[in-house]
């Protein structure tokens, strides 16, 4: 019989009642992602284990293995728990991939199991394999094929392969956060690291209207689908603010250089009063330190005071190559994302802009009655799966 073996991390590290939950939380997770591929399965946790089973196990794992908290996955023959049985699952195994002349070793594993221990049951599995293969040769270093063998009081496990997930903790592991999601690469990356993390997700958009690209919400709704993809079964929110009210305002301004600071600024207000209708814990945007002139520490230091809400900022000490990279691997870079710019952004903006200048510009357009009135704008997108509708 085949099953499916997931493998966490860190959540060893919690206490048994913790350890119980995160583990729970994990495997609802999973299974709202099968079910959302029309995956029958049962899944099981024996202690140190989860075991999926199923009538398409490869489909299973390709799907497990994108799971929050899972550190990797694997399709295993399942066996009698005796030296026998593990020994020709392993062998039937070596046969399909260890050629002669190829290099070779197994890694064993026993806990529940008497009468023989790890060293002994990994000596016989290889015997059996080199019986099997004389051709082969072991190599404990650096092997051209491993093969993996658990013995456990429940069974045997028998594997070769590994599918890597993400890692981190389960969705839903932690409270509900608020990331700012633009049409760019940054802030998907932000948002998908807190998804890692296991805080329940919702997104704000800022929308530019005539200040911004043409392609802008496209891209934005774009994101927000990719994302859900990574919490399949479960709804991801997006409320999509008007700014337009407010960029007519301080592009009206005499003094260009300050708008980024002020848009920033009005962002977090914005959305600092929707997290607070939410119960939503903390905001989370894509700044990185340094790389445009609203992220200069001046600057950080300026917009911050904003909001009340915490700012959770992941990407802070990224390289641009690495938040690229990371955005390839999930899904959401966009080689060409069409027209997104933003035309409200000055020529020259102003690196370390003064508190006090700030203030006073705020004041003068009065920008808590312009935060309110944006917070009234919202408009509601819901995704689920990959498909985004609007929540009229």
């Amino acid at each position: 019989m085949e099953a499916v073996m997931v493998r966490y991390g860190e959540i060893f590290l919690k206490s048994e009642p913790v350890k119980r939950r995160f583990i729970s939380i994990m495997t609802g997770n999973i299974s709202l992602a099968l079910e959302a591929e029309g995956l029958a399965h049962r899944i099981e946790t024996p202690r140190g284990r989860v075991l999926i089973s199923g009538d398409e196990p490869r489909r299973i794992a390709a799907v497990t293995a994108r799971a929050f908290g899972v550190v990797s996955a694997s399709v295993c023959t399942v066996t009698t728990a005796d030296i026998e049985g593990i020994a020709a699952a392993a062998v039937e195994h070596a046969e399909r991939r260890l050629r002669p002349g190829m290099s070779f070793a197994v890694r064993a594993r026993r806990s529940g199991v008497a009468g023989f221990n790890s060293q002994e049951l990994a000596a016989a599995v290889g015997a059996a394999v080199l019986d099997r293969i004389p051709e082969a040769r072991v190599d404990l270093t650096a092997p051209d094929y491993e093969v993996f063998v658990e013995a456990r009081e429940f069974g045997g496990l028998v594997y070769d392969e590994k599918i890597a997930g993400p890692g981190g903790l389960p969705y839903g592991t932690q409270d509900e956060v608020m990331a700012l999601l633009s049409a760019g690469i940054d802030s998907p990356v932000a948002s998908w690291l807190m998804m890692r993390r296991g805080c329940l997700m919702v997104h704000v958009h800022m929308k530019s209207g005539r200040f911004g690209g043409a392609d802008e919400e496209k891209n934005v709704l774009q994101n927000h689908a990719r994302l859900s993809r990574w919490v399949p079964g479960h709804p991801l929110d997006l409320l999509v603010v008007d700014m337009e009210p407010f960029f007519e305002v301080i592009t009206a301004l005499k003094e260009p250089r300050y708008r980024c600071i002020l848009c920033k600024r009005f962002m977090l207000r914005v959305a600092g009063i929707l997290a607070g209708e939410r119960g939503a814990y903390a905001l989370v945007n894509g700044d990185n330190l340094g790389q445009v002139a609203s992220q200069t520490l001046a600057n950080m230091v300026v917009i911050a005071p904003a909001t009340s809400v915490p700012v959770l900022r992941p990407l802070i000490g990224f390289d641009k190559e690495e938040v690229v990279d990371r955005a390839r691997a999930i899904g959401t870079f966009e080689a060409h994302p069409g027209s997104i710019g933003c035309t409200v952004a000055p020529r020259y903006p102003s690196t370390a802009a003064p508190a006090a200048t700030i203030a006073q510009i705020e004041e003068k357009i009065g920008v808590a009655s312009l935060a309110e009135r944006a917070a009234g704008t919202v408009r509601r997108f819901r995704a689920k799966n990959g498909v985004v509708e609007e929540v009229r």
